[in-house]
C-alpha cells in the first residue's frame, strides 16, 4: 500500500447488502451515592437515555463509517421501539428501505443501566424465534429487489439468533448471491451454524467454534488450522477467520493461514467489536484485499472500537494511521 490513504479510498466504492437480526442498543445513564433501603441494590439517579443502532444495524454503522454504502435488510416489530430504530437509521443516513416492520414480533431492544461507565445490569427485550413463513416471504422480496436495483458489491450475514436468519433465509440470499457471482461474509452465531454453505469468508469466534466442534480447539496456528479444514470440509467455504479475544486474530484461505496477535489496548468495552471485525473483512473481501491486509486492518479495527465505551462503530483515519505504522510502506 501507499503512503496515502488511497487504498482506504476504494471504500467508497464498494457497496454492502446486509441482512441480519437488527436491535436497538439502550443506555439508560445516572448515578450512583446509595443503597437502597429495599433491597441491596444501589439506587441510580436516572440522568440520560442514549439509544444506538444494534446488531446488523451496528454492522451497518461500521460499513458506513469505512465510507462503503450499506444496504441495510432486517425485521422489526411494529411498536414504538420500531419505529424509534426506524427514525434512528434514518437520522443517520441509512435507507430502511430493507427493514420490515412486522405485527407477529416486538423490536428487540438491549436496555444496559449504567452508573458512570459501570454497567450495573442488562435487560433484554426480544423475540428469538424464527421468522414466520409470511415474514420470510416479505424480507426476501426486499432483498431481492435490492439484488436487482442495485450493484452490489458483497453480501455480509450478520446473526444474533435473534431469528430473522433462519435456514429459508439462509439458504435463499446465499443462493441469491452465488448465482450473481457476488461474494458472502458470515458472522455466525450456534443455533444455524452449520447451515451457512457456499459461503465466501466465514468468520466464527474461538468460543463459537468449541461448541460446534468435537475436538478440543486451542489458539495456536495448529489447532486452528485443523478447525478451518474441518469448518471448510462442512461448509465449503473459502476463508475461515477465527477472532481469538485478546489472542488476536486467525485467517485461513483454503489451507494457509495468517495468525496476527493483539496491539496493546486500553479496553472499554468489548462490545460490537465483532462487529466492527466483520464490517472491514466483507468491504476488504469485496476489494480483493490481500489476506494479510484483511486479517491485519479487522485486527485493528476490532481492538481499536474496544476502547471506547458502547456500541461504536470504527474511526477509519485512525484505522489508516494504525495500519501505516505497522505495514512497510512501498
Amino acid at each position: 500500500m501507499q503512503d496515502n490513504q488511497a487504498p482506504f479510498d476504494a471504500f467508497q466504492q464498494v457497496t454492502v447488502l446486509i441482512v441480519g437480526d437488527v436491535m436497538i442498543d439502550r443506555y439508560l445513564k445516572g448515578t450512583v451515592t446509595r443503597i437502597s433501603p429495599e433491597a441491596p441494590v444501589p439506587v441510580v439517579d436516572w440522568r440520560e437515555v442514549d439509544d444506538r443502532l444494534g446488531g446488523a444495524a451496528n454492522v451497518a454503522r461500521n460499513i458506513q463509517a469505512l465510507g462503503a454504502t450499506p444496504l441495510l435488510c432486517g425485521v422489526v416489530g411494529q411498536d414504538a421501539d420500531g419505529d424509534r430504530f426506524c427514525t434512528l437509521a434514518q437520522e443517520q443516513g441509512l435507507s430502511t428501505r430493507g427493514i420490515i416492520q412486522s405485527t407477529e414480533r416486538v423490536t428487540t431492544v438491549k436496555t444496559r443501566v449504567l452508573a458512570g461507565s459501570q454497567q450495573l445490569i442488562r435487560l433484554d427485550r426480544e423475540d428469538s424465534r424464527d421468522l414466520t413463513a409470511k415474514e420470510e416471504k416479505k424480507l426476501l422480496k426486499q432483498i431481492r429487489e435490492l439484488m436487482d436495483s442495485r450493484e452490489i458489491q458483497v453480501v455480509l450475514l450478520q446473526d444474533y439468533n435473534k431469528g430473522v436468519l433462519s435456514t429459508t433465509v439462509i439458504r435463499e440470499v446465499v443462493l441469491e448471491a452465488v448465482k450473481r457471482d457476488i461474494p458472502t461474509a458470515v458472522d455466525p452465531k450456534f443455533r444455524n451454524f452449520w447451515a451457512f454453505k457456499r459461503v465466501t469468508l466465514f468468520k466464527p469466534n474461538l468460543k463459537e467454534i468449541r461448541e460446534q466442534l468435537p475436538q478440543g480447539v486451542e489458539p495456536n496456528e495448529a489447532s486452528l488450522q485443523a478447525a478451518a479444514a474441518a469448518i471448510r470440509k462442512k461448509l465449503g467455504n473459502q476463508y475461515t477467520m477465527i477472532t481469538l479475544s485478546d489472542k488476536g486474530l486467525f485467517l485461513d484461505l483454503q489451507g494457509e493461514s495468517i495468525l496476527v496477535p493483539t496491539q496493546p489496548r486500553a479496553i472499554a468495552d468489548v462490545s460490537g467489536a465483532g462487529d466492527t471485525v466483520i464490517s472491514v473483512v466483507a468491504v476488504g473481501l469485496a476489494l480483493g484485499m490481500k489476506p494479510y491486509e484483511l486479517a491485519l486492518l479487522a485486527n485493528l479495527a476490532g481492538g481499536q472500537v474496544c476502547e471506547r465505551l458502547g456500541v461504536v462503530p470504527v474511526d477509519k483515519d485512525q484505522l489508516w494511521r494504525e495500519y501505516k505504522a505497522l505495514v512497510t510502506v512501498s
